[in-house]
């Protein structure tokens, strides 16, 4: 980030928290009682779907904690959030709301007490319907109360300037969100749905500008929020790795498919949220990803790579992959998945697969009787020629990519921080 840019963000943050001092001379009244329209059986498990398919509990209920208690951790380039208490606590949570303010915070960012950072997506959850809103504001209303505090954002000045959202949302907040595929079927517009306000995937797969905000000329192309990147999903980022409309439905429903295995923030999405989706709309929201035409899968191609490269990679690979992985790549089930077709290997962006092995990956359950074993990192057991050579001959060999992969892109993935 430049200076000059954070230079102008300063003076723009300090001119907001003059306007931000005079504003809290008019204090906001408290708010209103909870709405005492009743909540039907039928309404409140409509919003117990709809919680799911909006993924809530990945930003709002802490491993080992009280569900929908909050104090998730999210990481960013501005700091830390965390996830917020929305249990019916009258203290902490949401138990003094009506439906009404839910779905304004919902729909604007903003609560009855305070102006929300775009970390929540409202950015996508802009374009959810109020009946789905108050679905699920019954189902988080019929919940056990959680007294948690919550805890505030951990930001640097200016990010740290509450009021200043106000003018972001003036200048980002949309009404919709741009659609990388083509469509007019009933399942492409289902799926629309689905991904865009539901699932709010743009949220991370989409890039973003310098003030945070997502690059709409680019939607769903791919980010580089976290130190596992989320890809490129656009019809031609899917069909370049080999994906089909099947293989995507499978994915989501299991966090397993020949492409390879949900890892990073993706696992918990699908552990947590698409998993639960009816055939319907797993169906749906494939079909929106791909389009109601889509374009066939792209067969492995032999990649190239310098022969020396290969040959060295190749000899790490069986001294301590091919164990697991197997000497030919196939994988063993419920230990190690197949080199063979891996979307990972495939990517043009070799960081994720640079990720994995200096940093190897926890042992993960999936949907139903799938799980995988713990994979060691190597960062402290091969130097950064050796994990190059490594990536080049896996790239090359099952991924179709060239064997570009260079000691100092392994070093700077070894020296970043991650947020």
């Amino acid at each position: 980030m430049s200076t000059t840019f954070l230079l102008r963000l300063g003076a723009l943050a300090l001119c907001i928290a003059a306007l931000s001092s005079l504003a809290a001379c008019s204090k906001a009244t408290d708010n209103a009682p909870v709405d005492t329209r009743t909540s039907t059986p039928e309404q409140i498990a409509r919003g117990r779907y709809l919680a799911k398919a909006a993924d809530c509990a990945a930003c709002h209920t802490l491993a080992g904690g009280a569900p929908f208690a909050g104090g998730v951790r999210l990481g960013s380039p501005f700091g830390t959030f965390y996830g917020t208490n929305i249990t019916p606590d009258p203290k902490h949570g949401i138990g003094k709301w009506s439906a009404a303010e839910f779905y304004k915070t919902l729909h604007d960012g903003v609560a009855p007490d305070k102006q929300l950072y775009p970390a929540m997506p409202y950015t996508s959850y802009r374009t959810m319907t109020r009946a789905d809103s108050d679905a699920i504001y019954a189902y988080l209303m019929a919940q056990k109360p959680a007294a948690v505090p919550n805890r505030e954002a951990d930001l640097k000045f200016p990010f740290n300037v509450r009021f200043a959202v106000m003018f972001w949302n003036m200048l980002f907040l949309k009404d919709s969100l741009p659609d990388a595929s083509v469509g007019t079927s009933a399942d492409w517009t289902r799926g629309k749905y689905l991904a865009n306000a539901l699932g709010h995937c743009a949220e991370c797969h989409t890039p973003r500008g310098v003030f945070g905000q997502m690059n709409g000329a680019k939607a769903l192309q791919g980010s580089d929020l976290g130190r596992v990147v989320p890809p490129d999903i656009t019809p031609a980022g899917l069909v370049a790795r080999g994906w089909t409309g099947a293989d995507l439905q499978t994915f989501f429903a299991t966090g397993i498919s020949r492409q390879g295995p949900a890892f990073g923030e993706m696992h918990p999405v699908v552990y947590l949220s698409t998993q639960y989706l009816s055939p319907g709309d797993l169906r749906a929201m494939s079909v929106y990803l791909l389009g109601d035409a889509p374009p066939p899968p792209t067969p492995v191609q032999p990649g190239s790579a310098d022969a020396a490269q290969v040959a060295a990679g190749r000899n790490t690979y069986v001294a301590l992959c091919a164990g697991c992985h197997g000497l030919g790549g196939e994988g063993k089930p419920h230990v190690a998945v197949s080199m063979q077709g891996s979307s990972t290997l495939r990517q043009g962006d070799p960081r994720n697969l640079l990720v994995a092995m200096l940093d190897g990956m926890d042992a993960s359950a999936f949907p139903g009787t799938e799980s995988l074993q713990a994979m060691p990192g190597f960062a402290k057991t091969l130097n950064d020629e050796e994990l190059a050579q490594l990536a080049n001959y896996l790239r090359s060999t099952w991924g179709g990519q060239p064997g570009d992969v260079t000691a100092a892109k392994v070093k700077a993935l070894r020296d970043a921080p991650s947020h």
